[in-house]
């Protein structure tokens, strides 16, 4: 454990005098967006943001503002970063920071000047209201330790976040959000499961992290429709999207992301009714740009574009578990590879859960404009504008009956 005195020493005594480097032109950096679980030997991911920062030894501004023990988890980032070439340092302002006075630090000119001349920030993961909450004022103006952020972000620095440093990425963020079923059928309040978010991906992008693994593509669709956003990137875990300069987005590690395109979507009222959906799988390596909406497999894929004419996959697509772990995945890359038209996803409810008979179909469907590519060396598919509808269904009950 670090004393608290030696952590605002450290962090102030040591990097003022690198505050008096010249000025950068103004331009905007990177971000490195991780879905959650980022384990210590996925190298590509700790050596893209050490690269991003400066490369060996660049100094990285460790946060630990979400972190319900903020001095352990920030020790255990920095000691992370500096084996991967960094020269990381802990920032002391967090809620959960015994010892110190978390709105003061946050307003510290000498804190926020070793920030601003840092070559990069990460956060830590927990919960991103402690995020928004130490690096805000009470009347929701910026900080000077926020204001540093972004000085160091728009001078061409890398703001890399996990989990709870994902979600701050986008204007909006999921605050305290019931399970994604009972998201579906209950809606969102905003202000209390929606909050603000810090933005750095822009006003236009939606982000939600976890995104596999708990199947929480789902959640992202009334929230995007809730706030407006017509484009939605979601990351799994382990994995990073890098998002650079000019709006490429570039998957990295261990799984993938998913692109949740709402421009041509219809919803209805009443329970959740959605058309016209449109998602794209992105795996290790691909590429999407924000901008021109234009995918481009990794080179492993290059020369697997999958003929429709020549499907692996010859009987019907169902899974009555859409909302499990990477299952969207798994059906999007069988349809793609399939000779069938669509596939059938379902969420149902437990008997004794919130409106046990409301459930969903889930319909995916290829269209004109469905292309999808498999690794040659790994197999893994990369699939591109799956059409996806959901539409309420009545859930009889009993289910099933014993035989």
């Amino acid at each position: 454990m670090w004393p608290i005195a030696g952590c605002v020493a450290l962090a102030v005594s040591l990097l003022t005098a690198a505050a008096q480097a010249a000025e950068v032109p103004a331009a905007k950096g990177s971000l490195v967006i991780i879905g959650g679980a980022l384990r210590p030997d996925n190298a590509a991911v700790w050596e893209r943001i050490v690269q991003l920062a400066g490369g060996q030894g660049a100094r990285i501004a460790v946060f630990a503002s979400a972190s319900a023990n903020p001095e352990r988890a920030g020790a255990a980032l920095v000691e992370r970063l500096n084996k991967y070439g960094a020269n990381a340092f802990f920032v002391p302002v967090a809620v959960r920071l015994t010892g110190t006075d978390y709105q003061a630090a946050a307003d510290n000119p000498e804190l926020a000047m070793a920030v601003r001349s840092a070559g990069g920030a990460y956060f830590a993961g927990g919960d991103q209201a402690r995020i928004t909450r130490a690096l805000r004022r009470p009347d929701g103006s910026n900080t000077r330790m926020l204001d540093a952020l972004w000085d160091l972000y728009r001078r061409g620095g890398v703001i890399a976040g996990t989990s709870a440093g994902a979600a701050i990425m986008s204007s909006t963020m999921f605050g305290y959000p019931k399970p994604v079923l009972a998201t579906l059928k209950l809606g969102l309040t905003d202000g209390q499961e929606i909050t603000p978010g810090l933005g750095f991906i822009g006003d236009d992008v939606f982000v939600d992290q976890h995104l596999l693994v708990r199947g929480r593509f789902a959640r992202m669709l009334p929230a995007m429709l809730q706030k407006g956003y017509k484009l939605g990137l979601g990351i799994d875990e382990n994995t990073a999207m890098v998002v650079g300069p000019n709006r490429e987005v570039e998957v990295l590690g261990y799984k993938g992301a998913l692109v949740v395109d709402l421009s041509g979507a219809n919803a209805r009222q009443g329970p959740f009714n959605v058309s016209n959906v449109r998602l794209s799988y992105l795996d290790n390596g691909d590429r999407f740009n924000i901008a021109t909406h234009s995918f481009t497999p990794a080179p492993d894929k290059a020369d697997g574009r999958l003929d429709p004419a020549r499907p692996y996959y010859r009987e019907p697509l169902f899974s009555a578990d859409i909302l499990g772990n990477s299952t969207v995945v798994d059906l999007m890359g069988k349809l793609i590879d399939s000779d069938q038209p669509e596939a059938i996803g379902l969420t149902l409810d437990s008997p004794h859960g919130v409106q046990p008979d409301l459930g969903f179909e889930f319909k995916f469907s290829r269209t004109g404009e469905s292309v999808g590519y498999m690794s040659a060396t790994t197999e893994a598919y990369s699939v591109y504008n799956v059409r996806l509808d959901i539409r309420p269904i009545v859930v009889k009950r009993p289910l099933y009956q014993y035989k």
